[in-house]
């Protein structure tokens, strides 16, 4: 089946949680069925070693845990985290999987809470792939490592988990529609090492490394949108500066009912950024992505 070459990419960020609860296999259907090119899953690890699907490793806000008197007890403090929680860290996979998954946010719908369980890292590659087949196109993955240099303390080793994943789905292979990310510089200079997959490098803020510098580590750049426009609203000369690197520009998050002030549509926003250069975007509203990016090839036809 041929890769998907169209840009920018459309990156489901977490799924598709504009409209269900984030990280769920229904989630990400939603979102390759919305027009996305790859699916996001963030990776935290179970106390028995799995890779599950979760934007943290505390669970009280993405999933009804707090309505199982069977764990109260592990509610626990830690000290990376504000305040007492559920870690993953301190659950099985066999009792991870008797969760389900809530939305995160308040002003989003609610109706799907309870629905669906926590996913593997497995059944989301199985998933893309299934994915692939039904809609005609290559859906791709784009995995995170949350907080590796934690769970590394923890005597869990992300790179070996990954790849070993995604040797058994048969995609880790350099041209495999697969994209590994981290906001930690160490964990993708250890992955550089294991595979010929893309690697790219999240900021959140601006680095004090010089593009050439991440580029020898990374084949791209997952930045705040912020970071790529100037205080004036222009470019800020960010993404030309990572081209000339050699280095890809996938900015996050755009969220179409949370837009910043000087867009009053999501299409506004989407316009903007492509016409910056952007090569993808991460967003909660696939569909509205899409919908930004076919104008966009219909007016550069004309």
């Amino acid at each position: 089946m041929a890769h998907t070459t169209s840009s920018p990419l459309i990156i489901a960020h977490r799924g598709a949680p504009g409209y269900l609860p984030e990280h769920t296999l229904a989630g990400y259907g939603i979102g390759a069925t919305l027009g996305a090119d790859y699916i996001e899953p963030d990776l935290v690890f179970t106390k028995d070693g799995h890779l599950v699907a979760r934007h943290e490793h505390y669970l009280s806000t993405t999933t009804d845990i707090s309505d199982h008197p069977e764990f109260a007890d592990r509610k626990t403090e830690k000290h990376n985290h504000d305040g007492a929680d559920w870690f993953t860290e301190d659950f099985t996979l066999a009792e991870i999987k008797t969760l389900r998954a809530r939305q995160v946010m308040v002003a989003r719908s609610h109706a799907a809470d309870g629905l669906f369980e926590i996913p593997t890292f497995d059944e989301v590659i199985a998933l893309a792939q299934s994915e692939s087949e039904r809609l005609g196109r290559t859906i791709g993955i784009y995995p995170e490592t949350k907080s590796p240099s934690y769970f590394a303390s923890l005597g869990y080793d992300y790179a070996t988990e990954i790849i070993g994943a995604l040797e058994r789905a048969g995609w880790n292979e350099k041209e495999a529609p697969v994209f590994i990310q981290s906001f930690e510089m160490q964990i993708l200079k250890d992955l550089r090492t294991k595979t010929q997959l893309p690697l790219i490098y999240l900021l959140e803020s601006k680095s004090a490394l010089t593009m050439s510098e991440i580029a020898v580590f990374a084949d791209g750049i997952g930045p705040y949108k912020k970071l790529l426009v100037d205080a004036e609203g222009q470019s800020s000369g960010f993404i030309n500066d990572a081209h000339a690197a050699g280095l890809k520009v996938h900015p996050w998050t755009f969220r179409a009912d949370q837009l910043p002030d000087a867009f009053q549509t999501a299409h506004a926003e989407f316009e903007f950024f492509f016409n910056l250069g952007v090569d993808g975007v991460f967003t909660d509203f696939p569909d509205a992505a899409y919908a930004a990016r076919l104008a966009s090839v219909a007016a550069s036809t004309k």
